[in-house]
């Protein structure tokens, strides 16, 4: 008789099914839907796409941890000033109001990496993505302190002894000092460098200084030294939607079926044709080299990020056994299904959606160095004090008061004039100047008086028009007059 109580469910405990287990025997049999994470050991590898990738680790660094450091006059040359709210990038200081200019700069942004994915696929993620330039840096740190690919898999699989503590222990220390360092060189970008490294000698630096200096260190830390290909597998969105910016003349790292087929092993004197192979001679070494551990032999796949590393040892082992180069190279899924030559493959390559891109990405960025180039280097807002009535003064004129917030974003002192139109009459009666120093701002009141019986009663509307005495340069803003009935 069934003793389980009513309304719950019965709990049966599944066991691992044993080795000659009869799969009919009626024993619970687990299943496991999780696969345990491989850690993944690439090798190193040179060739022309692997020079490619340091060179873009050397630019992109020397960019990052260097522009801080430049002066711009009396200033840092690219600072983030969050508390002043200020944006200053060489010659330009940009305030909250220039937000359309951050949009443009994202736009473009975009516009560039939907271009590039288009034209050869994860060209960013392969050469100059923060995760791929950070993890090559680390992989080299490792290799010069644990060895390569077969000695670091010696070590790990060893019991612990000296050599493997303090190899290991000065692979950490070096990575901690290149996540630290990075971590604070990304605030220097928000905090006036030299002022932050004062701190950090005295001591002294602000709480949320110290969260995001030792929050983006560890972040670069645990990114490029423990989870590497994890975070472009199953954290970066990009790669997720990159087969939708992808097509048929894209240019990928493809391997050539037809060509490699049927892979097998064989002695270099040997005639591929006579075993009936394919020019692929099954070393494995496509799969040790990738960053992200795939098999560029089972086609294009969302793990690939483009960086050819397997290109590059492909061709390296076809020149030990005298093949021609190429097994894997960049190329287009229609250049190797119709046999085009370079040429062809480059003239498909420029098709109308590439054209399209590019032409969108030169307007926008055109637009944006036109309206940068006339921007106004002072702004104006107008408005009229709420707080003081049209009032009768000496003379018999009327008044309005107004406030002017005159914003000088230049960084030297200017002299601003103003003057106001657009009915017959109207005067200015106060100070009709105002002398700002660099990146202030100041708000100005400003009585505006016009003849009795120049203007009918009711709102008219007015100009004003603020004059830089120092760049000839002027703005207009509108406002309204109130004659009272």
């Amino acid at each position: 008789m069934d003793t389980q109580p009513s309304g719950t469910r019965k709990v049966i405990p599944i066991v691992p099914e044993p080795a000659n287990a009869d799969p009919d025997g009626g024993e619970a049999v687990m299943v496991s839907l999780y696969a345990a994470h491989q850690k993944i050991y690439p090798r190193s590898v040179s060739g022309v796409f692997a020079n490619w990738r340091w060179v873009m680790v050397a630019l992109t660094q020397l960019v990052f941890y260097g522009l801080p450091w430049l002066e711009w006059g009396q200033r840092q040359a690219v600072l983030f000033d969050l508390g002043a709210r200020r944006f200053y990038i060489f010659g330009l200081v940009l305030y909250p109001q220039d937000f359309i200019y951050l949009t443009g700069i994202l736009v473009i942004s975009a516009l560039s990496l939907f271009l590039f994915t288009a034209v050869a696929g994860r060209l960013w993620c392969g050469y100059a993505c923060p995760q791929t330039v950070y993890t090559e840096i680390f992989l080299w740190i490792e290799k010069k302190m644990e060895g390569d690919r077969s000695a670091r898999m010696r070590r790990d699989e060893a019991p612990m002894s000296f050599d493997k503590f303090w190899r290991k222990g000065g692979k950490h220390l070096l990575w901690l000092a290149v996540a630290l360092w990075t971590g604070f060189t990304f605030v220097g970008y928000f905090t006036p460098i030299h002022v932050l490294g004062q701190e950090v000698l005295e001591a002294n630096m602000g709480s949320w200084e110290v969260f995001w200096s030792l929050f983006y260190g560890f972040a670069t830390y645990g990114n490029a030294g423990f989870m590497r290909e994890q975070v472009c597998k199953h954290m970066c969105p990009y790669a997720r939607f990159q087969s939708a910016m992808f097509d048929k003349d894209t240019l990928i790292v493809t391997y050539d079926t037809e060509r490699g087929e049927p892979r097998g092993k064989r002695s270099k004197k040997a005639d591929p044709a006579a075993l009936n192979l394919g020019a692929c001679v099954d070393c494995s070494l496509c799969v040790q080299v990738c960053p992200t551990g795939i098999d560029i032999r089972n086609g294009l796949q969302y793990e690939c990020i483009g960086c050819g590393a397997c290109a590059d040892v492909c061709d390296t082992v076809m020149d030990k056994v005298g093949y021609p180069r190429g097994l894997v190279r960049y190329t287009t899924q229609n250049a190797m299904a119709k046999h085009w030559t370079t040429s062809q493959t480059l003239r498909h390559v420029l098709r109308p959606r590439i054209l399209v891109y590019s032409a969108i990405l030169g307007a926008v960025i055109i637009a944006m160095v036109v309206s940068l180039s006339i921007r106004t280097p002072f702004k104006v807002n107008v408005v009229r004090d709420r707080g003081v009535m049209a009032r009768i003064v000496a003379g018999g004129n009327l008044e309005n008061v107004y406030r002017l917030q005159v914003m000088n974003a230049t960084e030297s002192t200017q002299t601003y004039q103003f003057s106001v139109s657009g009915l017959r009459g109207i005067t200015i009666g106060s100070e009709t100047t105002v002398t700002l120093e660099s990146t202030q701002a100041r708000g100005v009141a400003v009585r505006v008086q016009l003849p009795h019986d120049a203007a009918p009663p009711g709102s008219h509307p007015i100009q004003f028009e603020i004059k830089s005495l120092d760049t000839a340069m002027q703005i207009t803003e509108k406002s309204v007059f109130v004659v009272p009935r």
